[in-house]
């Protein structure tokens, strides 16, 4: 069992910054294996993947972020985080973390990312 939480979110206006953290309660040799995500949704939109990070730390995102936004983790902490630079109002979502454990996947509750003047 994996206990995801994110913090981080909120309002930030156009070309702005955020951190989001997403903390996962369990023993660091499963966070260490697990390949952590980043996704979103924004209202009347399907969930969609923002960024990934494996285990050895390959990491991949959508399009639509790249250079903008980067994804990280510490496995001594298992956290992992996602920086967002040059936010754009289309940045506008809530934004979820996820795990993959040996098949298993698990959800955050979510944090509302707001981009708008």
């Amino acid at each position: 069992q994996v206990r995801l939480v994110e913090s981080g979110g909120g309002l930030v206006q156009p070309g702005g910054s955020l951190r989001l953290s997403c903390a996962a309660s369990t023993s660091n040799s499963i966070f260490s294996i697990a390949v952590m995500g980043w996704y979103r949704q924004a209202p009347g939109k399907q969930r969609e993947l923002v960024a990934s990070i494996r285990s050895g730390g390959r990491t991949d995102y959508a399009d639509s972020v790249k250079g903008r936004f980067t994804i990280s983790r510490d496995n001594a902490k298992n956290t992992v985080y996602l920086q967002m630079n040059s936010l754009k109002p289309e940045d506008t979502a809530v934004y979820y973390c996820n795990a993959l454990v040996l098949s298993e996947t698990y959800w955050g509750q979510g944090t509302q990312v707001t981009v708008s003047s």
